[in-house]
């Protein structure tokens, strides 16, 4: 059976995104970048608007996470619509996106990778990477299982070739940080 996506498929999903945008501010997480301006991209990863702009680097690991969200949804709740699918994708993106910008998090990522000057993403940012999740988790509902999987890997050495990381080792750091990869990504 097909499913096919309506516009209220996109309810659920926008009304968690509402919630953690107001659950991120109580926590003290700002709307935009501190320098009072909105970018559509910023490539430079070691920068402060890195995180606090629309779209960066590590927006492709955010669309990895819909074409994974998608595929899991899809072994475990076939049969669920697609809004009750992507809602869950949706609080489980935003349920990291709250815990990433916590105090824990971002000293774990200080103490654990080369993301010294790191400080949490501006809610702007935040609520981007989770619209960037659920297009990746559209495209992963449209597109072959095959292209989804080489989009993923071709994202994924894309990221590692421009800026050193993706989110296999943004997740290797974040986990077990290993000193050779710290360094080597320092080296850029």
């Amino acid at each position: 059976m097909t499913q096919r996506f309506t516009l209220r498929s996109f309810v659920p999903s926008f009304v968690i995104m509402v919630a953690t945008a107001f659950i991120e501010r109580i926590n003290g997480r700002i709307y935009i970048c501190k320098c009072g301006y909105v970018k559509l991209w910023e490539g430079t990863v070691n920068s402060s608007g890195n995180s606090q702009h629309i779209a960066d680097w590590y927006t492709l690991s955010h669309i990895i996470h819909g074409f994974l969200f998608y595929g899991l949804t899809h072994v475990i709740a076939r049969r669920a619509s697609m809004a009750l699918r992507l809602g869950l994708a949706t609080l489980i993106e935003c349920g990291w996106e709250i815990l990433e910008n916590s105090s824990f998090i971002i000293n774990r990522y200080r103490e654990g990778t080369i993301s010294l000057d790191y400080f949490g993403d501006s809610i702007l940012n935040s609520m981007c990477d989770v619209l960037a999740m659920v297009a990746g988790f559209y495209l992963a509902s449209r597109l072959p299982t095959r292209l989804t999987i080489a989009l993923a890997i071709a994202m994924e050495l894309l990221a590692l070739y421009v800026i050193r990381d993706n989110l296999t080792l943004n997740i290797v750091m974040l986990l077990h940080p290993i000193e050779a990869i710290k360094t080597w990504q320092a080296a850029l």
